[in-house]
């Protein structure tokens, strides 16, 4: 079992299934907290800098939200060009500075690689947020935690699933990390559809064969859909060359109604990890499936919150202390998750 306490976030190559059973067990006990059922302030005094030198919206207010439910302040630097790494200053020499002034810190940043070498530099535990094209960890235990949660009513489990993954999964970090947490299950069907030249990377795809997986290759959504789980990613674009050449692909693999109850069965599960491009040009999940039970992005997304916080209770050590810090909520509140 992997000592979490002081431990930074980096990758999931770090953990192995009981590591990962620990932190789905204690993000479902942060449910009452994130559904406003009770709040907690076990972490009261702490302090979260959230440093987010790329665009972010959900993942960026998800961690900052997460640590303010568990009683945390948050400080945000947004964009490198509001840092100092804008004057030359080097991550190691930022992260030796920003962590002298935090508890924890929450990381993304384009370029691969960059916030395990931020962590080289830190005195307090870094999870990173998404380190260019390379890895999201956080995101693909939500995307664990979902898959988990929306397929027990079907009695259900990560062993033996059946998932499709389609989009650009050359660029999408997030199918890369997903598939690779995956592969620590048993006797997993992954079906991936992508044009050849956005085909997942091969280094991803050994590590689920060799885990003795079955992996299809396709860029056919005809005949490939009748799965326990799609999820769909977005054209990269600010990953490619040009936005011409994001458009040679936008739109390939658009998700509808029509297509969902053609190709489908009753009980897939649709998850993307948001933002979805609801551009006509793109429309890769449409409107019409919003009403769709199935459609599970938005429960998805509030996952997030839960994950984030099993991981800042983990890293922190108050992951047995949750019910010693709880107080009853003085507003009204209709959250539902």
């Amino acid at each position: 079992m992997m000592t979490f306490q002081g431990s930074h976030i980096l990758s999931v190559s770090q953990f192995d299934r009981e590591a990962i059973s620990k932190i789905l067990s204690v993000s479902a006990q942060m449910a009452p907290y994130a559904m406003r059922q009770k709040r907690c302030h076990v972490l009261e005094g702490a302090i979260l800098n959230n440093l987010f030198f790329e665009p972010s919206t959900r993942t960026r207010v998800s961690f900052g939200a997460a640590f303010n439910l568990l009683g945390g302040f948050v400080r945000e630097t947004v964009g490198e060009e509001n840092s100092s790494l804008s004057k030359g200053e080097s991550l190691f020499d930022t992260a030796r500075v920003i962590s002298g002034y935090s508890d924890v810190i929450a990381m993304r940043h384009p370029k691969m690689h960059s916030v395990s070498e931020f962590a080289q530099g830190s005195n307090v535990p870094v999870i990173n947020g998404g380190d260019g094209a390379n890895e999201h960890p956080t995101q693909a235990l939500l995307d664990l935690f979902t898959i988990q949660s929306e397929m027990t009513p079907h009695n259900k489990t990560l062993d033996g699933i059946n998932i499709t993954l389609m989009g650009d999964l050359k660029h999408g970090r997030t199918v890369h990390s997903l598939s690779k947490l995956l592969s620590l299950y048993n006797d997993v069907n992954i079906t991936m559809i992508a044009p050849n030249e956005l085909q997942m990377p091969d280094n991803v795809i050994s590590t689920l064969e060799n885990a003795g997986h079955k992996v299809t290759l396709t860029d056919k959504i005809e005949g490939n859909l009748a799965c326990d789980v799609i999820y769909q990613t977005r054209i990269q674009q600010e990953r490619f060359a040009s936005p011409d050449e994001a458009d040679l692909y936008r739109g390939h693999f658009s998700l509808n109604k029509e297509i969902y109850r053609q190709y489908c069965k009753d009980h897939t599960v649709i998850m993307h990890p948001l933002p979805r491009d609801s551009r006509p040009e793109a429309n890769e999940l449409d409107t019409d499936l919003n009403d769709l039970d199935n459609l599970a992005i938005f429960r998805q997304a509030q996952n997030g919150v839960l994950v984030r916080m099993a991981l800042f209770a983990l890293t922190l050590g108050v992951e047995d202390k949750l019910t010693q810090y709880e107080k009853p909520i003085t507003w009204h509140s209709n959250k539902n998750i």
